[in-house]
């Protein structure tokens, strides 16, 4: 296992990702396939976003890309907030997880 994989980051957007592929299942299943879609590409595109900040090129790559990871990650916290708004049951650890991640972030293009 490189460094890399070690990685908080890598490794909380991951499991993230994970979690929503299987709450975006749930949502499927009750007929919320928009917002299920909507919520999918954004939450998983925050680790796929990492992952590639972690072979940039440049420093300015590195932060560009997390910036990008940063973006989705907001975006998800707004469909879960709409899908909480509307009834649908959300469950908490994921939205603090996703805050989690959005400090990380933010945290990560203020020191780099």
């Amino acid at each position: 296992m490189s460094k890399l994989d070690k990685s908080p980051i890598r490794t909380k957007s991951f499991q993230f990702a994970c979690d929503i592929v299987k709450y975006c299942d749930k949502l499927k299943n009750d007929k919320d396939f928009e917002l299920a879609s909507q919520l999918l590409r954004s939450g998983t595109s925050i680790g796929a976003n990492t992952r590639e900040a972690q072979r940039a090129v440049s420093t300015k790559d590195f932060k560009y890309k997390f910036s990008i990871a940063l973006k989705e990650a907001d975006e998800t916290k707004y469909w879960l907030q709409i899908l909480k708004a509307t009834g649908r049951k959300v469950p908490e650890e994921m939205m603090n997880n996703c805050e989690e991640l959005i400090k990380i972030l933010v945290s990560i293009i203020k020191n780099s």
